[in-house]
C-alpha cells in the first residue's frame, strides 16, 4: 500500500487500541484539505456554512468555527449544541420545516440568529413571538424550485415537497413576509438536491437558484443581503463512482455568477454555498472489529462488534443510499483474494454492511475500515437498538487521537 495508506491505517489501529471498537475517526487534515479546495474553486463568489447535521460531532463542531464562515443549524438542540461550542448567534442559520414555537423562540433569544422561513405560518409565528419581544427578527425564506435536473440522490423540490414555499406561490408569500413587521427580509434559500456526482446537473441546478433568485428579488424589488445556494456536492461511497472535479464546476458556472454578480441588485449580496457531507463525508472512517467467522452454505460471513445500529448508512438503509457496497479495506492491508458478508451483532437480517466485499482473507480481531463515514454516522443511526455499546468518536488532528464522544 501507498505510505499515506500506511499512515492511515496506523492512525485507525492505533485508535481501535486505544478507545475499543466500533468507532469513528475522524481526521481533520483531510476536513482542511477539502476545505482549500472549495476555496479554491468558489472562493471568488462564495464564503461556506456547514450544515450540522451531517455531523454534529462538539469537538468537530469547535474545530470548524474558524474555517467555515456559518452554520446551518435544523433544531433547537443543533442551536444548543453550536452555542456551547463558542458559534455566535448571527453566524447561525436556522432551517427545517416544522420548527416549534419553542425552537422560534429560543432563536430569538438567543440573539441575532438568522431564521430561514419555510412557510406562511412559520412567518407569522416568527412574527408575533418578534413583535412580542419587541425584536425584529432577521429571516431568510426557503424556495422550493419547480424542477430539479436528474442526477440528485434525493430531490427535495421539482414536486410535491415539505420544504420551502413553492415557487408558483412565492411572490404572494414573499410580499405578505415583507409586510410582517417584526421580520426583516434580509434574502432567499434554495437547497432543492443532494448527493450529486454529476457536474452538469450541479451547474444546471445552480443556474436554476439564479434565476429563481433574480425573478423573487425583482418582483419584491429586494436587495438582497444574502442568498444561499444548497450545494447538493456528493461523495463517492462506491466502486465506481467518480469524484467530482471542482474546477470543472466552477469552470462551467463561473460566467453565470460572474453576470450575476455583475446586476446592481446582487453587487453586494453576500453568496453562500451550504454543505455537509462533501465537507467531512471523506473524512472519516468506521472501524468495526471482526468477532467471529462462520461459513454458511457456500457463503462466508464475518459477524462484527458494529453493524446496521452504529452504521446505519453503510447497512443501506438510510434515506436515499441505496444497498451497494461501501467502500472498505481491512486494516493492514493484503492482497483482496476472498468475498465475504459483513454483518453485525443484532438479531435481524437486516444488519449487513456488505455483501460478497472482495477483502483479504480475515481472521477473528482483524479491523475493518468503511470508508466515507465523516457524515451521517453515529446521530443518523439506531444505537440504542437492543443496547449494544453506542460507537466512540476519536478526533485525529495532526497524527493525535483524542476521544471525542458526546457524554449523555
Amino acid at each position: 500500500m501507498p505510505d499515506r495508506h500506511e499512515a492511515l491505517d496506523r492512525l485507525l489501529a492505533e485508535a481501535a487500541a486505544r478507545f475499543g471498537t466500533p468507532a469513528y475517526v475522524y481526521v481533520t487534515e483531510a476536513i482542511q484539505d477539502r476545505l482549500d479546495a472549495l476555496n479554491s474553486a468558489f472562493g471568488r463568489w462564495f464564503d461556506l456554512s456547514y450544515a450540522v447535521k451531517a455531523n454534529p460531532n462538539p469537538a468537530l463542531l469547535s474545530w470548524l468555527r474558524d474555517r467555515v464562515a456559518t452554520l446551518d443549524i435544523s433544531s433547537g438542540g443543533e442551536l444548543a449544541a453550536a452555542t456551547a461550542q463558542g458559534w455566535a448567534p448571527d453566524r447561525l442559520s436556522f432551517t427545517g420545516p416544522a420548527k416549534r414555537d419553542s425552537e422560534l423562540a429560543a432563536a430569538l433569544a438567543a440573539g441575532p440568529v438568522e431564521v430561514v422561513v419555510e412557510s406562511l405560518r412559520e412567518a407569522r409565528a416568527l412574527d408575533r413571538l418578534a413583535r412580542d419581544a419587541g425584536r425584529v427578527q432577521p429571516v431568510l425564506v426557503r424556495l422550493s424550485p419547480a424542477h430539479v435536473p436528474r442526477g440528485f440522490g434525493d430531490h427535495m423540490a421539482g414536486r410535491p415537497s415539505p420544504f420551502g414555499i413553492d415557487v408558483e406561490d412565492a411572490a404572494a408569500a414573499l410580499a405578505e413576509i415583507a409586510a410582517l413587521q417584526g421580520l426583516a427580509l434580509n434574502g432567499l434559500h434554495i437547497y432543492s438536491g443532494t448527493q450529486s456526482l454529476k457536474p452538469e446537473a450541479i451547474t444546471e441546478n445552480w443556474r436554476i437558484f439564479l434565476q429563481v433568485f433574480r425573478t423573487a428579488c425583482d418582483g419584491l424589488d429586494l436587495v438582497p443581503q444574502r442568498l444561499i445556494f444548497g450545494a447538493g456536492l456528493g461523495i463517492p461511497y462506491h466502486d465506481g463512482d467518480t469524484a467530482l472535479d471542482l474546477t470543472e464546476i466552477a469552470a462551467d458556472i463561473g460566467p453565470d455568477l460572474d453576470t450575476f454578480r455583475a446586476e446592481p441588485r446582487f453587487a453586494a449580496t453576500r453568496l453562500t454555498l451550504e454543505l455537509g457531507r462533501f465537507l467531512v463525508g471523506e473524512a472519516g472512517w468506521f472501524v468495526t472489529r471482526v468477532v467471529t467467522l462462520k461459513q454458511s452454505r457456500g457463503s462466508t460471513f464475518a459477524l462484527c462488534d458494529g453493524g446496521m445500529n452504529a452504521h446505519l448508512a453503510a447497512s443501506g438503509h438510510f434515506g436515499m443510499v441505496i444497498k451497494r457496497n461501501y467502500r472498505m479495506h481491512r486494516v493492514g492491508g493484503g492482497e483482496p483474494t476472498a468475498r465475504v458478508d459483513l454483518t453485525g451483532p443484532l438479531c435481524t437480517s437486516l444488519d449487513r454492511l456488505g455483501s460478497g466485499v472482495l477483502l483479504p482473507p480475515l481472521a477473528e480481531g482483524d479491523l475493518i475500515a468503511i470508508h466515507a463515514s465523516g457524515a451521517y454516522g453515529p446521530t443518523a443511526s439506531p444505537t440504542g437498538f437492543i443496547s449494544h455499546p453506542a460507537p466512540r468518536e476519536v478526533l485525529a488532528e495532526g497524527g493525535q487521537l483524542r476521544d471525542v464522544t458526546p457524554r449523555p
